[in-house]
């Protein structure tokens, strides 16, 4: 296992990696393999990836958190361009820690990469002006059979980075904003997700 360091079950949750891959660099650059299905089973991650995203998003975007209910997806994802933390919440029902999670910082510098097992809520927040994530997918994108979880529930009770603002009951970004006055920019769909109380369990 040469080109990755896999460091597993992050967080104390089972199934959650962070893979940082071995980087080479000189005054021209860098070069860095970012997957390579013999390292990473010989690091005993055997998923079957099917389908590449990527997505661009500004400062203060918050998507997710997402999931499919029929088809869950195993993501593995990473930062070309800017920062996002990253959040991971199990909703795996027979798991000692449903309801727990897990955030991380990926960046173009650390050039980190977070696995996500299938039985996750998945979202992420932008800290830079402009944010470049891709992301690896072990299922196929299926129309209709998405979820989600309202991102600030305060029964999970994220703590997102620089992100100020009150609770009033919802998922909405009313009233929420970055230290420096950015405010929150989500969707309205994930502004009407609801808390894990009354969210589906895989």
């Amino acid at each position: 296992m040469g080109q990755i360091k896999v460091d597993k079950n992050v967080g104390g949750i089972e199934g959650l990696c962070i893979i940082e891959p071995a980087v080479h660099g000189d005054a021209r650059g860098y070069f860095m393999e970012t997957y390579n299905q013999k390292d990473m089973e010989e690091a005993g991650l055997n998923m079957q990836f099917v389908q590449d995203n990527q997505s661009c998003s500004t400062k203060g975007v918050l998507r997710g958190l997402h999931f499919q209910k029929e088809f869950p997806q195993g993501k593995l994802v990473r930062v070309i361009k800017g920062h996002v933390f990253d959040v991971a919440v199990d909703l795996r029902s027979g798991s000692d820690t449903y309801g727990k999670w897990f955030g991380v910082e990926l960046t173009e510098e650390n050039k980190k990469q977070f696995y996500i097992p299938e039985g996750f809520a998945h979202g992420f927040l932008v800290l830079s002006d402009v944010a470049e994530f891709c992301y690896k997918c072990t299922d196929f994108y299926h129309p209709g059979d998405e979820g989600g979880l309202a991102w600030n529930d305060p029964e999970i009770g994220i703590s997102w980075p620089q992100v100020t603002g009150e609770y009033h009951g919802s998922a909405s970004a009313g009233g929420y904003r970055l230290q420096d006055g950015t405010g929150l920019n989500l969707s309205e769909k994930d502004q009407k997700w609801d808390g894990i109380r009354n969210t589906f369990k895989f």
